[in-house]
């Protein structure tokens, strides 16, 4: 359901524009933060206890897998699962297994299953899920398959298993099966320990085509105080005729974050906006490499969110998502299923809304809607924890003021935005290209413009309009 915002009718200028008001989406059903009596209750756990979510979109409704845990209590172990008919509101579905599969059981002496992830080749849903324990390279990542998306689910054994010796310093975990532009199978997994590794698939096993582990595409100095990197999901782009491989950095509570970087070949290298190799465990300081998409923030009003990642992508037509969890950040024990839209720059940078997704579509905005005030903030890939938002207003002259920047704007007439500053905000000289969407502001409860793009520093940018200007 779509809510007609209606504005005035003019340029910034004063000129007659023939765009026609956008639909920005109806208020959602939110979700009560730190709930407690809903604890013990799965059906109402919406996106409650979500961690390391991967969705997959099926004719029955898209589906996310999330990693076993649960607030003040012990998990069941078997993958949770949730529906939706339209990546706003979530069901629970159940567990998908009993427990433990006994061959990883035995391997990992694991207690749950962490960061599912499903693919469906031909009539077949393929599970691919991780049992280990934290901190350990005792791991293993095993295969179940189904007709349905949700079972029953038949054990097809294990797919790779690491050992907590120093010879496997690799971490078999964090699996992410992908089809290529020419339609070949791999499987992206690994973490922290040794980085992130990339392994073709036989298609009609969808276990390892060869023996090994495969090859490296990722990794980070782990003598570094910020050395972790984990959750891997590369996305292949047509437009732009890259793959795009997302990792998480960081501390799981404290300061983790989404990173990107792209490649012409599935197995790599990949590089972020500024050419700096995923692999390259040598530049100093670490926390430079690799495009940050996602990490903690708050905005002048309502709650904010800390340590954002594990994120899955969903191409839904010409569509993109990113989901991730997150944790409030008045209690960080809460992690919620968060679903976001993902634009793309003109330079084939993907880019992450700064509000939840709640039915927003992309649409050509009026001039007259732009000038006002609004907040914003840069993605620093230097700042650990949460960025704040900090102010600044767009004059009907083209003109940007902040307390502390200066600068002018432009608008294409259709979507984007090119803010120009002699000095932002958040420091510096800088070029940002800005996609703009009509959404819903979950943190006042109210529809409002946002925007999100990309400085000329390889640094991801957002904004939200909190008043526009009076005619």
């Amino acid at each position: 359901m779509m809510l007609l915002f209606v504005v005035g009718a003019t340029g910034c200028g004063g000129e007659e524009e023939s765009t026609p008001p956008p639909t920005f989406p109806e208020a959602p059903k939110d979700t009560k933060l730190y709930d407690t009596s809903i604890l013990n209750d799965e059906s109402e756990w919406t996106v409650n206890n979500a961690h390391d979510p991967a969705i997959i979109k099926t004719d029955q409704g898209y589906y996310v897998y999330s990693t076993d845990v649960r607030v003040a209590g012990e998990p069941k172990p078997g993958v949770m699962v949730r529906k939706s008919p339209d990546l706003i509101n979530w069901t629970w579905v159940g567990q998908a297994l009993p427990g433990i599969p006994q061959e990883a059981l035995e391997w990992t002496g694991a207690t749950n299953l962490w960061a599912p992830d499903v693919i469906k080749v031909g009539d077949t849903y393929r599970m691919y899920y991780s049992a280990s324990s934290f901190g350990s390279t005792q791991s293993a990542i095993g295969l179940q398959t189904s007709t349905s998306p949700e079972g029953p689910w038949i054990d097809e054994g294990i797919v790779v298993k690491t050992a907590a010796q120093e010879k496997d310093r690799l971490n078999a975990i964090d699996a992410n099966p992908i089809v290529d532009a020419d339609g070949k199978m791999w499987m992206v997994y690994g973490s922290f320990f040794d980085g992130i590794y990339i392994a073709e698939l036989d298609p009609d096993t969808g276990k390892f085509k060869e023996d090994g582990y495969g090859t490296r595409i990722a990794a980070r100095d782990r003598a570094s105080a910020d050395g972790a990197v984990e959750g891997p999901y590369i996305v292949y782009n047509p437009t732009f005729k890259k793959y795009y491989l997302f990792v998480s950095y960081d501390s799981l509570f404290e300061d983790y974050n989404v990173r990107v970087g792209r490649s012409d070949s599935i197995t790599g290298p990949y590089t972020d906006a500024n050419g700096r190799d995923l692999l390259d465990t040598e530049h100093l300081p670490q926390y430079e490499v690799g495009t940050k998409l996602l990490g903690g923030y708050r905005f002048s009003e309502g709650e904010g969110w800390v340590a954002p990642g594990h994120n899955s992508v969903l191409e839904d037509g010409e569509d993109y998502y990113i989901v991730h969890h997150a944790r409030g950040e008045t209690d960080k024990h809460w992690p919620y299923l968060h679903v976001r839209k993902m634009l793309w720059t003109s330079g084939g940078w993907p880019v992450v809304s700064p509000e939840r997704y709640a039915g927003e579509q992309e649409q050509n905005i009026p001039a007259s809607m732009l000038a006002g005030t609004w907040e914003g903030m840069a993605i620093d890939p230097s700042v650990d924890g949460q960025v704040q938002a900090l102010p600044y207003t767009l004059t009907d002259k083209g003109k940007l003021e902040a307390e502390q920047g200066a600068g002018t704007w432009t608008f294409d007439g259709k979507q984007t935005m090119t803010l120009t500053w002699t000095e932002s905000p958040w420091g510096g000289a800088s070029t940002e290209e800005m996609k703009l969407l009509p959404a819903w502001d979950w943190e006042r409860n109210q529809p409002a413009l946002v925007m999100t793009g990309m400085n000329d520093h390889g640094i991801a940018v957002w904004g939200k309009q909190i008043q526009a200007a009076r005619k």
